[in-house]
């Protein structure tokens, strides 16, 4: 998904992140620095406790210890509250119990890292551990993986990261924010006259045109979850990043990108990745949440659902979970 602002332009920084590109808007120009400092500062934190990639990270300190009881800090423990609210939400659709799936398909270092053509053999698929399965208390920190689990926090913790960097930008700067990671897209504090206005697209790094579908957001948050971007070969087949809790497999392709609007992007997030993996089932299960959501099949039929508007520029409502 791509962002394009209304005229006249707030200002704006963008740079690499997480495995995506960070985009940093904010209504008043002289709060761009401040604003900055803290999207850099709440990146780096949630990488050190989240990052599936890094050998001195929370989560591999917790993934190597599985079996046995850990300690784990306030961050992260907010990033697998998240995640277990979501896999319970969701009826286990999104699932932090992933690891070994997503490693087994072979995407098991930056997405950058990837070999374009990997031909080693698949193993066989198998189905996630099962969120349930974890022992977490969060008033002392104290967490028990089963054992041969391994954690994979990517579907929420990006998006948790873009909450908390806008609200707490907002929050310092006493101005509009906007945090785009990707596809996940959070607002804090008053928006400009006109709302930020939101280009979709199946790749947020993809140039937008003035003639292709937006929306106007004046709060809330915006996900964008597809199945083209982050792909890989392996084996002679083409895979892609999000896994099938029940499976171990890539989702089955039935919608080429899901976009939802929430009061939160962990919300928006959670929606958007579960329809992906709810594949047919995913218009009546959205239908459920009543959150505004536009679905793109694979050959571009687009379905509408929870008051999302036809693809203008007119504002999309903000929607709560």
């Amino acid at each position: 998904m791509t962002t394009h602002i209304p005229k006249p332009s707030p200002a704006e920084v963008s740079f690499p992140a997480l495995g995506t590109t960070a985009a940093l808007f904010v209504t008043e120009p002289g709060a761009l620095p401040a604003a900055e400092v803290i999207l850099r500062a709440e990146l780096a934190a949630v990488d050190r406790a989240c990052s599936r990639f890094r050998a001195d990270s929370e989560l591999t300190r917790v993934n190597l210890g599985a079996g046995s009881p850990v300690t784990v800090g306030e961050l992260f423990a907010e990033a697998l509250l998240a995640a277990l609210r979501a896999a319970d939400i969701t009826g286990g659709a999104v699932d932090p119990t992933v690891g070994h799936a997503m490693t087994a398909l072979g995407y098991d270092r930056t997405f950058a890292s990837l070999r374009p053509d990997d031909v080693r053999p698949l193993p066989p698929a198998r189905p996630t551990p099962g969120w349930r399965r974890i022992d977490f208390d969060p008033g002392t920190g104290r967490l028990c993986l089963p054992p041969h689990t391994s954690l994979d926090l990517g579907a929420t913790a990006k998006a948790l990261a873009a909450d908390r960097a806008a609200r707490h930008a907002a929050a310092a700067t006493g101005c509009g924010v906007l945090v785009g990671l990707g596809g996940d897209l959070a607002t804090a504090g008053p928006a400009p006259e006109d709302g930020w206005r939101i280009a979709l697209a199946d790749d947020h790094a993809r140039p937008a045109t003035d003639h292709g579908p937006a929306v106007a957001i004046t709060g809330g948050a915006l996900a964008t979850s597809g199945i083209r971007v982050r792909t890989w070969r392996r084996a002679d087949r083409t895979l892609h990043h999000i896994v099938d809790p029940a499976t171990g497999e890539p989702a089955a392709p039935v919608w080429r990108t899901v976009t939802v609007a929430a009061a939160t992007c962990v919300d928006a997030n959670t929606a958007s990745t579960a329809s992906i993996v709810l594949g047919d089932r995913a218009v009546d299960w959205l239908r459920g949440t009543a959150l505004p959501a536009r679905l793109v099949g694979l050959d571009g039929h687009v379905v509408r659902l929870g008051g999302w508007p036809p693809d203008s520029d007119a504002p999309a409502p903000g929607g709560s979970r």
